[in-house]
């Protein structure tokens, strides 16, 4: 298992973008560590988390989609796609507009495990946001989306080495 995440020790002088570039990394470093202690036995691995998690909210997909929205390569998502198939979570589907990329298809067991991880989720974030404002939480996420979408945009990175 993974060591806890270290405290920051001392803020360093930086600007407000920067300071919420340095939280989200320090966040996202708690989360996957919380990630690997707040699951059951099944707690498989984020990838694999997000694979199912991905399908139960947006349905099937096929592995080239799936990769594609996680900026990865199909042959990085094959093998995990592979084992869930293999431990009953998902099952690959004939799609009818392509004849050899199948659908990937979560099982009854797999939307059951993803239901047991959202409830875990929802009680350990709403431990985690006590006393944070709903209209706080809102800006916060309205914020990181909008820089998320500068990145996505690709109009940032060529101008910024240039």
């Amino acid at each position: 298992m993974r060591r806890r995440p270290r405290r920051i020790s001392r803020p360093r002088p930086r600007g407000p973008v920067q300071a919420v570039v340095d939280e989200t990394i320090a966040l996202f470093r708690w989360l996957a560590w919380a990630s690997d202690h707040i699951y059951d036995d099944g707690a498989l691995g984020a990838t694999r988390r997000w694979i199912l998690r991905a399908i139960h909210r947006h349905g099937p997909q096929t592995v080239p989609a799936l990769a594609r929205s996680r900026t990865m390569r199909r042959q990085g998502i094959q093998p995990l796609v592979d084992a869930l198939v293999l431990e009953g979570m998902i099952s690959l589907r004939p799609n009818p507009a392509h004849k050899r990329s199948r659908l990937v298809v979560l099982t009854r067991e797999g939307a059951a495990r993803v239901e047991r991880m959202d409830r875990v989720d929802t009680r350990v974030l709403g431990l985690v946001a006590r006393g944070i404002a709903e209209p706080n939480l809102a800006l916060t996420a309205a914020t990181l989306a909008r820089l998320r979408r500068g990145f996505e945009s690709g109009l940032v990175l060529p101008r910024a080495i240039a």
